[in-house]
């Protein structure tokens, strides 16, 4: 007498199951449909959309960083103006090195800042090219030059005044292409315009100030004329 056999025979196979090849096709689409929506955006759920949209952000974030050190690095090394600054710096008494310089996000107000205690800020986001952040760069040197020269008293609005007229004249900011590109077509007086106008800007934001823009245009006024001609330590306007 026959015994039944244990193997399946053929004909056991589920009419449904899905071929390996097959599977792995499948497999690979939804890596790739994933991959779609996750570059473009579309057909995500909300989380999802949220979290690609955070993902993005730090990652235009950190490309921002790499561009502003590396933007930094150079003009360090290779600026005529930024290592003029830093070799007066030095005779001053600082020792200006890049860890005295940060790169980091800012409001879109502003491109860069000084601050005695820590030193001077570069907005990474802010600068639409190298000669921006060098111009920048060379403005907030100007406020530690004067900080270490000068020690400047950072509360009184005439001494944050001065040094705002300074920075403005000798570092470039007030140039003929910046002032086009910020809509001011002047053509006659156009640095001075600019750099009265941006001190007042400026000084209006001290803490003393705030905000009034009557109160810092007296400042600048009262400090104008010494100010406007001191272009120490250069010979000239830069």
């Amino acid at each position: 007498m026959s015994t039944p056999s244990n193997a399946s025979s053929p004909s056991s196979t589920a009419p449904d199951a899905v071929p390996p090849n097959q599977d792995k096709d499948l497999k690979a689409f939804d890596r790739w449909r994933k991959s779609v929506a996750w570059i473009t955006g579309t057909g995500l759920t909300p989380e999802a959309q949220a979290q690609r949209n955070a993902s993005k952000a730090a990652e235009a974030e950190e490309a921002m960083w790499v561009r502003c050190e590396k933007w930094k690095a150079d003009l360090m090394k290779n600026s005529p103006a930024v290592t003029f600054m830093l070799k007066h710096l030095q005779q001053a008494g600082c020792n200006l090195t890049t860890d005295h310089i940060h790169c980091q996000p800012c409001n879109l107000t502003r491109a860069g800042g000084f601050s005695p205690e820590k030193g001077i800020l570069l907005c990474q986001d802010g600068f639409w090219s190298k000669n921006h952040m060098e111009d920048t760069l060379v403005h907030e040197m100007v406020h530690m030059y004067d900080h270490v020269k000068f020690k400047v008293d950072w509360k009184d609005l005439r001494h944050h005044a001065c040094s705002e007229i300074r920075a403005a004249n000798l570092s470039g900011d007030c140039k003929w292409s910046r002032e086009i590109r910020r809509g001011f077509y002047t053509f006659s007086k156009q640095h001075q315009d600019c750099v009265r106008r941006r001190a007042i800007l400026s000084v209006q934001q001290h803490p003393d100030c705030a905000g009034d823009a009557a109160r810092a245009e007296k400042a600048v006024n009262e400090v104008w004329e010494s100010c406007k001609a001191d272009t120490r330590p250069f010979d000239e306007i830069y």
